[in-house]
């Protein structure tokens, strides 16, 4: 079955037609619809996206209610419940980097499979755990199953996108786009999943997401080859050290984490202005939702217009002024005092706008990686890019909530906001030709 699986893997696509080209110097793709696209892929690409699906319907059908859970049912005091979850975003974004580095020394398959292994045993630890120490244990494995288990998958697919270009598919952001396109759908899903499920008990929703990865181990066990073509695994050192002088890929991770910041605020500037605008933070699962659906239905379009129009940077630098004026919105719009319904309209357009550049920001991050990655480290530059940006989030998020309190007049916090990623384009870094082979290696 596995050399089946391999031969299937190495088979080579038919070639686009060659005659126009994406902004980026690519091929076309010929117009095809999102079925289509999903046929073309290799039943890796295939296993990975669907992974991508179950892995966040999984983490969000238990997550989002993590934090009532312990606030009521354990009886947490409020300052712990959030020790606790900066715990699970600190073992999960700041492992990033160890579990891509791992990927690169021993494969994506084994780095897959412990990682779905210790998110079941978390899952179930959390649904059982009834004493602080053991919620704490069960949060720490949870998050770092997520620090192997993304950066092998994100990373793999990476360097698939690249030798999809290279195929003459067209650019590769589409594919990242459609990986996207899954993480959110599955982000979407979760909840509804979760809160069916919180009928019964919080332990029933986490023994269904830990049911939910042992189907992933179970998927992986069976399809996902041993060796990948075109994968080499890396067993020198000095990764790190040649990483950290990596001028233009810490530039980048800089920019993204202005990105980052800036979705951050869907749970800290954006509920402050909801509960200005309407007196309640109801409204919010509304925006939430517009925000996942406009991801799913607008991302893979999206991804195709810009992809003929506009490279990397252009893509990542438009992205980051639609994030901006979406903070520039709600500051225009502050001191007219809006409330109720015409109130939300300014919150509305934030996220709108901020989606929007999420969808032209992060395909064109993860596409650029592979370029700037050292070759056969492309699980640890994927890693990093995660644990650099997330670490830029948690320092901007503790001064963000400090301007937020300061009590300044009220447009001046968003504009502030609004300035972080348009400066942010000015760290871009040029883009260069891809070093022979980069991409093709990892």
């Amino acid at each position: 079955m596995t050399g089946l699986i391999s031969r299937a893997l190495t088979r080579r696509a038919v070639r686009a037609p060659k005659s126009e080209t994406s902004g980026d110097g690519t091929p076309k793709a010929p117009r095809e619809s999102t079925w289509r696209l999903w046929q073309d892929l290799s039943p890796l690409l295939r296993l990975l996206i669907v992974t991508q699906l179950a892995f966040n319907i999984g983490f969000f059908a238990v997550l989002p209610f993590l934090a009532e859970h312990l606030g009521t049912a354990i009886g947490m005091a409020g300052w712990l419940v959030g020790f606790v979850l900066g715990l699970r975003t600190f073992s999960q974004q700041g492992l990033f980097v160890v579990g891509g580095s791992l990927v690169d020394r021993y494969g994506v398959r084994p780095v897959v499979l412990a990682g779905c292994v210790l998110r079941i045993a978390g899952f179930a630890w959390l649904g059982f755990a009834e004493a602080s120490w053991t919620v704490i244990g069960a949060v720490l494995v949870i998050g770092f199953a997520a620090a192997l288990f993304s950066p092998a998958v994100e990373s793999e697919v990476a360097r698939q996108a690249v030798v999809w270009e290279e195929e003459g598919h067209g650019s590769r952001t589409r594919l990242l786009a459609l990986f996207s396109v899954a993480g959110q759908a599955g982000a979407f899903v979760g909840p509804l999943l979760g809160a069916l499920l919180l009928a019964v008990d919080f332990r029933t929703a986490c023994l269904a997401g830990a049911a939910v990865f042992v189907l992933v181990l179970a998927g992986h066990l069976w399809l996902m080859p041993q060796h990948i073509p075109g994968r080499v695994r890396v067993r020198q050192r000095g990764g790190a050290r040649l990483l950290l002088r990596n001028r233009r890929f810490l530039a980048l991770c800089c920019a993204y984490g202005t990105y980052l910041l800036a979705y951050n605020q869907l749970y800290l500037a954006l509920p402050d202005e909801v509960q200005r605008a309407t007196g309640s933070q109801a409204p919010l699962s509304w925006l939430f939702a517009l925000s996942s659906v406009l991801v799913v239905f607008a991302q893979l379009p999206l991804t195709r217009w810009a992809g003929d129009r506009l490279d990397l940077r252009r893509s990542m630098t438009a992205g980051l002024l639609l994030i901006a004026s979406g903070f520039a919105v709600v500051a225009a719009a502050r001191p007219a005092g809006w409330t109720g319904a015409a109130g939300l309209l300014p919150a509305a357009g934030f996220v709108v706008l901020l989606t929007v550049g999420q969808m032209l920001v992060v395909p064109a991050a993860r596409a650029w990686v592979p370029d700037l990655a050292e070759e056969g480290r492309i699980g640890l530059y994927m890693g990093a890019l995660s644990s650099v940006s997330g670490l830029i989030v948690l320092v901007g998020s503790a001064a963000t909530g400090s301007l937020l309190d300061t009590g300044l007049p009220a447009a001046v916090p968003w504009l502030v906001l609004a300035a972080v990623p348009a400066l942010a384009v000015t760290l871009l870094p040029r883009r260069k030709e891809r070093a022979r082979g980069a991409g093709a290696t990892a």
